[in-house]
Order: C-alpha cells, then sequence, then structure tokens
C-alpha cells in the first residue's frame, strides 16, 4: 500500500532501522584499488558479504562470485613518470609549438617548482585523460562539469556488464545488489566528507535538485528569515520563492566588487536578522562555498557564527566540493548540496543533499510519492511516512544503476584531491599574470581585463588549501578599450578547440558585482528579459570564465595564453573577425 514490494510484520519493533532482509554487498576491484592508491576498500569477506549465487554447488558459487568483483583493464598507473620527463617528452617533439611549450614550461617550473610536487597528477593526464591531448581539445570548463576518469567508466560499466541489478523497492536478489550499493554509496558519502553520527545522504538528481528539496520542504513561517549572500547560484535564490510564499523575509548580504562576501558584513546582517525564536519562526542561512564566477571562497566560519545565533544553516558546496577538502566535523553545517559530475565527471544525474537528521525531522514534504512512503490510504488522506528519515526524500526510484559509480568516483578522488589545490593555484597565478600582460600590438593596451578574485596565498605544499579557486573570469578587450563581444570571444576560442564557457553562468549577483552593475541591477522593471537589459546596458552581458580542474595542466593553460594573445595581434583577429561575422550570416565559413 506504499512502497513497492510486500512487506511481512516487523519481528523487531525495537530496531530503529529496517533491514529485513540480509544486504548483498559487492566485493571491491583489486585493480581499481592499486588505481587509487590503495582507497579503495579490501575485498569483503564472502561470509558476510552473501553472494548472487544460491546455488549448493561450491564448484558453480566459484565460478559465479566473480560476477560481484569489478574487474579493471587498465594498464598500472604511470607512478614512475615525473615532470622530467614530460620536459623530455616535450622537447623530443619535433613542431616549433611543442619547442616553444617546452621552453615556457623550464620558465614556469623555475618560478614554481613546487609544481613539481603534483607530478601524479601529470601521470593520471597520461593514464584517464589522454583523450585530451589526442584529440588536441583543450578543457577549461571544469566549473560547467568535470571530465571524467576513463578508468572510473570501464570499471563501472564492466561491474554493470557482470551482474543484474534490479529496482530497490524490491526483494529479490537483483534488488538487494541495488539496495547494498546504494548504501555503501550512501556511507562512502559520509565518510568522504568527514560527517560526525547524525547525517544521512539523500540521493537526488543535482545539487539544485538537493537545494531545492530544502527550499520547499523548509518550515518558513511568518517571522522567519531567509539569509543568503547576492554571489549566489539562482538554485540558492530560488529558494526565496518558497520563503515568500510562506510569509518569510528575504535577506541579502551584498556581495564585494570581486565576488563573495564581506565577513564583518555577513556577520551584522546575521545578527540584525536572528530569529526571535528557533522553533515559531525558523530561519535560514545559506552559504555559497566557492562562487562559481567570482572565484571567491566564502569563509566556512559564516556557519558556525550563523548557527549560534538560531539559523538553520545551508551550504552550496557544488563549486567547493571538486577542488577543496571539506570536513562536516570542522563545519557542521545542518544541510549541503553537492552534484558529483562536478566532482568527478561521472555520472551526471546524480547529486546529494548530506543533512543532520536532526534538521530532516522538522522539514515538511509538500508531497507524498513511491518510495516515501509506507502506507496509503486510497481513496482516502491517511499516509503514513517510510520509517527511514532518508527515504522520505528520495521520490520515486533512485538511480540504482549510477550509485556504485559514486563509491568508486570518491574513493579514485580522495587519492588525488590532496594534491590538487597546490596544482590548480600554481596554474592559476600563471594564468592570471601572463594574461595582465598581454598587450595589443597596434596600441599597446591591455587585450584582457580580469575581474574574478585571484589568490593571494602562495601555497607550497600538498595538503595547503587555496584562499580561492580556480576560475579566471575576464573581458577581452579591442584596442580601443571596448569590450569585445563574448559570442566572438566563445567562437574564436571554439576554432582553436578551446572549451570555455562565457554568460552569466546562473550568477546574476556575482556577474553583477564583477561588471559593476548593482545599480542596473536593482533598476530593473518587472519581467525584463536578457536581451532588453543588453540592449539597456548597451553591450552584450556576462564574462568569460576558464577553470581548471581535475586533469588540467601547465600545457592546457599554455594553449589558451597562446590563445589569448593571438586575440591581440591585429592580422590573427581579423581573420577570426570576418569568419565570425560570416557565421552570424550563415555563410559558410
Amino acid at each position: 500500500m506504499g512502497n513497492s514490494h510486500s512487506a511481512g510484520p516487523d519481528l523487531h519493533p525495537n530496531h530503529h532501522h529496517r533491514h529485513p532482509h540480509k544486504a548483498l554487498v559487492r566485493k571491491r576491484s583489486t585493480a581499481f584499488s592499486a588505481l587509487t592508491l590503495g582507497c579503495a576498500s579490501a575485498d569483503l569477506d564472502e561470509s558476510v558479504c552473501g553472494s548472487q549465487d544460491t546455488t549448493a554447488a561450491g564448484t558453480e558459487r566459484d565460478r559465479d562470485s566473480s560476477r560481484n568483483e569489478k574487474l579493471s583493464f587498465d594498464p598500472p598507473p604511470l607512478y614512475a613518470y615525473s615532470t622530467a620527463d614530460l620536459l623530455e617528452h616535450s622537447a623530443s617533439e619535433s613542431s616549433a609549438s611543442e619547442h616553444s611549450v617546452s621552453a615556457a614550461y623550464r620558465l614556469f617550473l623555475k618560478e614554481y617548482p613546487e609544481y613539481q610536487l603534483t607530478w601524479i597528477l601529470d601521470a593520471l593526464r597520461r593514464s584517464d585523460f589522454a583523450r585530451l591531448d589526442r584529440t588536441g581539445e583543450t578543457y577549461v570548463d571544469y566549473m560547467g562539469g568535470s571530465l571524467y576518469p576513463e578508468s572510473l567508466i570501464r570499471v563501472h560499466t564492466g561491474f554493470l556488464h557482470r551482474n543484474v541489478l534490479g529496482n530497490t523497492h524490491s526483494v529479490s536478489n537483483a534488488s538487494k545488489l541495488s539496495a547494498s550499493c546504494a548504501e555503501e554509496a550512501r556511507q562512502t558519502v559520509l565518510s568522504f566528507f568527514r560527517a560526525p553520527k547524525g547525517y544521512t545522504v539523500i540521493f537526488t538528481a543535482n545539487a539544485t535538485g538537493a537545494l531545492k528539496l530544502v527550499g520547499e520542504s523548509f518550515p518558513f513561517s511568518e517571522g522567519s528569515k531567509y539569509v543568503l549572500s547576492a554571489d549566489s547560484h539562482n538554485s540558492v535564490h530560488g529558494i526565496r520563492q518558497y520563503a515568500v510564499q510562506r510569509g518569510a523575509q528575504v535577506c541579502y548580504i551584498e556581495s564585494t566588487d570581486q565576488g563573495g562576501v564581506d565577513p564583518t558584513d555577513a556577520k551584522t546582517i546575521l545578527k540584525q536578522q536572528r530569529p526571535q525564536n528557533r522553533h515559531s519562526s525558523p530561519s535560514l542561512f545559506a552559504l555559497t562555498g566557492q562562487s562559481n564566477i567570482s572565484n571567491s571562497k566564502n569563509p566556512l566560519s559564516l556557519i558556525k557564527y550563523a548557527s549560534s545565533q538560531g539559523y538553520y544553516t545551508l551550504l552550496d558546496a557544488a563549486a567547493l566540493a571538486p577542488t577543496s577538502i571539506v570536513s562536516l566535523t570542522e563545519t557542521p553545517v545542518d544541510a549541503m548540496a553537492v552534484s558529483f559530475y562536478k566532482m568527478f565527471g561521472f555520472p551526471t544525474g546524480v547529486g546529494a543533499l548530506i543533512v543532520k537528521e536532526s534538521l530532516l525531522s522538522r522539514l515538511e514534504r509538500p508531497w507524498f510519492a513511491g518510495g516515501t512512503v509506507d502506507v496509503v490510504q486510497a481513496p482516502g488522506t491517511i499516509v503514513t511516512m517510510s520509517a527511514e528519515l532518508h527515504e522520505r526524500f528520495e521520490d520515486g526510484t533512485i538511480n540504482y544503476l549510477n550509485l556504485p559509480a559514486i563509491t568508486d568516483g570518491l574513493r579514485f578522488l580522495s587519492a588525488y584531491l590532496p594534491f590538487l589545490p597546490l596544482r590548480l593555484s600554481t596554474l592559476t597565478h600563471h594564468l592570471v599574470s601572463e594574461l595582465s600582460q598581454l598587450r595589443h600590438d597596434t596600441s599597446g593596451t591591455p587585450v584582457v581585463q580580469i575581474l574574478s578574485r585571484t589568490p593571494e596565498r602562495h601555497l607550497k605544499s600538498v595538503g595547503d588549501q587555496s584562499d580561492t579557486g580556480s576560475v579566471v573570469a575576464l573581458l577581452f578587450l579591442f584596442p580601443s578599450g571596448e569590450m569585445m563581444p563574448n559570442t566572438f570571444i566563445e567562437y574564436a576560442a571554439a576554432t582553436h578547440r578551446i572549451s570555455l564557457r562565457t554568460g552569466c553562468m546562473c550568477n546574476p549577483g556575482g556577474a553583477a558585482a564583477l561588471l559593476g552593475l548593482r545599480d542596473a541591477m536593482a533598476a530593473l522593471p518587472p519581467a525584463p528579459t536578457l536581451q532588453a537589459f543588453s540592449r539597456q546596458m548597451g553591450r552584450e552581458l556576462g564574462v568569460v570564465r576558464i577553470s581548471l580542474g581535475l586533469a588540467s595542466d601547465f600545457r592546457d593553460v599554455w594553449r589558451v595564453l597562446r590563445w589569448a594573445a593571438a586575440m591581440g595581434n591585429e592580422r590573427a583577429r581579423g581573420v577570426m573577425w570576418e569568419e565570425w561575422l560570416a557565421s552570424k550570416r550563415g555563410e559558410a565559413l
């Protein structure tokens, strides 16, 4: 009458969790364990795990037990390769451009010798992201989505090839394996984010789905406050619709000129708007961990401060989690939203809300669905929600075929995450420095204007954490100083096989701060369109965004710089400009 499978009477009424069947646990691949530097768990004991095989014959069990083990056909990780090997490889290439990048790399290493401490990521680039160099694509849109490691795809598809998984709302062997994989993924998420006891995981379609889940269920009322930063993703802004509908007041923390919040201003507003009563007028503070456009990281200490003032707290970690270590033990936020494709590229369509059970018990779902209920009276009005808190918030069937990849992806990322801040910090410093020095060959004026926050901290050791992300938001300028159209920049980048992004990045507050349009934003008429707003401003709105990530290396940055330099060359830019105009007229290039 509720979930799809039949359930017998509860023979253990004092048990808090309902597990009517013995879970099937998949064995871990030794090859994948080696690939991830031993971060994957060891193979589990068959006596504990059980098996999909239910026959009595031991030989049949032995033959079929391999179905639960995921095999990898990857070559061994190239740990022996170092930056010296990469230099030698570049120098051995015959083309002039390869000699140029080799020379530039040597100069880069003189300025940033600590980059060599991240050589393991060069090995990863060769073993799992060789398609980038094979296709000649320069991918610098990691804030839009990370790239998947090839070994993760092979391991996951191999697992699917050898096993039978069924809907978790049943009790068949196939369903038991799916349920076991889902629980393993849930526990891996909690472990990855160092969540103490009292947290659970709700799987969603993405971070947006996780944020919406909080917004639609939070018990806003008259007297409640919803406090957020202007430099936030639209999914965070969207929660204000639910707050206003229930009579709550929305309070913004203004962005600085380079994005993010001023901690003093944030604390002042949080104190001024603090709830009078946490229970009768519950209030919510949503913090963006890292801006996806301004590159600002907001201090997570604001979470603890807001909690001390009586707020429930929500962290949008979609942009923060891919390259930063987030510990829920150190920052015990009430709820945190993430998207896994932004962290390790695959699978898309799976995100999570990592949330305290104490907050879940206060959230009020506006509806119920398959998977969220135990008993439904039909016709009638009686409904009993699932006894498991997380099940009440997972509408319908979870993405059970892809959840095993979440487990493997997090274990994969955990091996390389400590190296990422150091590598990306040095590359970002170098990129910003070199871009800032580019000049037009005809006028000597700057080719670009950097708008985003640049890192102030120079990292020196593996494990250090950066004070910003690895995003560069900028505008390209004509020799006259006027802004080049972003659509032209996007076209010119694509012709050079560079994948970047232009626009406002679904972050209107952050974009307005960087572009100096906060007054214009405040004066918007009702129901404006982007086209009308652009006409009013006399230019295309938005920025060019370059973002680095898991597979980025020096060669990517060098290619971006070489292309950007061409934008300052009158002849080269003129050719691209004519081609772009022709494409706008629908003519063949």
